[in-house]
């Protein structure tokens, strides 16, 4: 196991953006957030997107470029102490994949990609962290091709919904070519209408006291309204009005001449504007005050609760969230916990005896794993694997990434019947291992009773799996030992590794 790493320490995330790539470096020593070292990019990867979903090599090269000049900043990090997380443009781009692969090697580190919720749920963390405030809240994050907003108290978010409309994206649709009329912001307010017209009752005005207004969009008019003098830096409707106005009467984009505003800003301004504007229409927001936290911020605080529960002797208080989000399912779906936990106990003991060098998180999606094998009971008994793997794939699971889902919902696919349905996921080795540690778990614990958990063995050599157990306990359990053999052929037929079962 890799040696455990101080949560009080120095922590990074690399916010992956659709308009700008940031790495921030910082701890949280004693809970209170102290930032090191911080690095924003304009690398407009939302705007690479073609017409059919695709990222353009020219939007992908941008990318690399400035996830290379991160990773020099990073020189010296442990996998564990790093979260890169990848938003709206990489949950839309149909050749993400393929583009996680090499960004992932530009950066050095793994990329999540995470939903919008999720997104929003961190945010929410970064804001009320480093602005701490017990009176119900709404906070707004305009990236670059989706808004989240996010009503929470204190530290907890209540509702967290992501819509699909950025300031990149706006901007693009509506104000082509650089031209800016009453006539492309009042469509563009339209269209952006539309897209929050859902959250309307959520988060209407009766459900919060203050607006927030998280990261750059924010930020940036923010700024501007500062130092024209309009405002004190709080985001009005007149102030918003006055700022259109001044877009329309420069006619272009590259003409807009406000104060304080940064040229990188210029090309997504009116989009900004226009979802701001709709944004304090629709729900009547008088004022929004520019936040001090944002997402860059909530991933590290997410990733130092996640090594403070990790830690042996942790604070009843430390939680990993998706802990917490497992055991929802669990109830939710109505799953039997008690065979949950005797597959897990006896899936993680094999692990643990073959792979003992393995990561603590691939230890831990084995064990959620274990906890969600059967959810899609729920479903149908048949085939509840596949129910279980579907469900897992596409609920809503605060603190996992996609990708995680994913990979979680392809071991519980696997639990049972032939390889073949998960083939491309066993090129993975620890792929290969989890799944088969469940297999073996699942049909140690067909009985559904008391199990004994060192009654079987696994160790590995090479691409075999050598399976032990005792010769009085065969004796006492020859239908187990039956499907273990089963479990041996199936393995023989697909599997890229060997179950060897002791002679008899």
């Amino acid at each position: 196991m890799d040696s455990p790493i101080d949560p009080a320490g120095l922590l990074a995330a690399v916010d992956i953006g659709s308009n700008s790539f940031r790495v921030e470096i910082g701890s949280l020593p004693h809970g209170r957030y102290k930032r090191t070292e911080y690095h924003k990019e304009t690398v407009r990867l939302g705007a690479g997107l073609d017409a059919n979903g695709m990222l353009t090599e020219d939007a992908a090269q941008r990318g690399l470029a400035c996830l290379r000049r991160f990773s020099a900043r990073l020189g010296g990090f442990q996998p564990g102490q790093v979260r890169a997380v990848a938003t709206q443009t990489l949950r839309e781009a149909r050749n993400r994949n393929a583009f996680l692969l090499r960004a992932q090697e530009a950066l050095g580190f793994p990329i999540e990609v995470i939903s919008g919720r999720e997104e929003a749920r961190l945010i929410f963390a970064g804001v009320a962290r480093l602005q701490p405030g017990d009176e119900r809240r709404l906070v707004v994050d305009i990236g670059g091709r989706s808004t989240e907003l996010i009503l929470g108290e204190g530290a907890t978010p209540r509702v967290a919904e992501s819509f699909g409309v950025g300031c990149v994206s706006l901007s693009m649709r509506f104000f082509e070519g650089g031209r800016l009329t009453a006539a492309a912001f009042r469509d563009a307010q339209v269209a952006a209408g539309a897209e929050f017209e859902e959250g309307l009752q959520p988060f209407a005005r009766r459900h919060w006291v203050r607006a927030l207004g998280s990261s750059g969009t924010a930020g940036a008019v923010s700024q501007l309204l500062l130092a024209a003098g309009v405002t004190d830096g709080r985001i009005t409707p007149a102030g918003l009005r006055w700022c259109i106005e001044r877009c329309i009467a420069a006619g272009r984009m590259d003409r807009i001449d406000l104060p304080g505003l940064k040229p990188d800003r210029r090309a997504v301004l009116p989009g900004g504007l226009a979802i701001l504007y709709t944004l304090a229409t629709h729900f009547e927001i008088e004022s929004l005050e520019p936040a001090k936290g944002a997402l860059r911020q909530g991933v590290i605080i997410d990733l130092h609760d996640r090594l403070l529960a990790a830690r042996p002797g942790r604070r009843a208080r430390a939680q990993d969230m998706r802990d917490a989000t497992v055991a929802e399912l669990q109830l939710r779906f109505q799953v039997d916990r008690a065979q949950a936990a005797r597959v897990a106990s006896v899936a993680l003991a094999l692990f643990d005896s073959a792979i003992p060098d393995a990561t603590p998180d691939m230890r831990r999606e084995l064990q959620w794993a274990c906890a969600l094998h059967e959810m899609g009971q729920m479903v149908s008994h048949h085939d509840h694997h596949r129910h279980s793997a579907y469900l897992l794939s596409h609920a809503d699971a605060p603190g996992f990434s996609q990708s995680q889902q994913r990979r979680i919902g392809e071991l519980v696919l696997g639990q049972r019947g032939g390889l073949r349905k998960v083939e491309p996921q066993l090129a993975s080795e620890t792929f290969a291992w989890q799944v088969l540690c469940l297999r073996l778990a699942v049909i140690k614990c067909h009985a559904r009773g008391q199990v004994d958990v060192t009654a079987l063995t696994l160790q590995a050599r090479g691409r075999d799996a050598l399976l032990g157990h005792a010769a009085r306990w065969a004796d006492a359990h020859p239908r187990t030992l039956f499907l273990l053999g089963e479990e041996a052929a199936a393995w023989t037929r697909n599997g890229p590794l060997r179950l060897v079962l002791p002679a008899r």
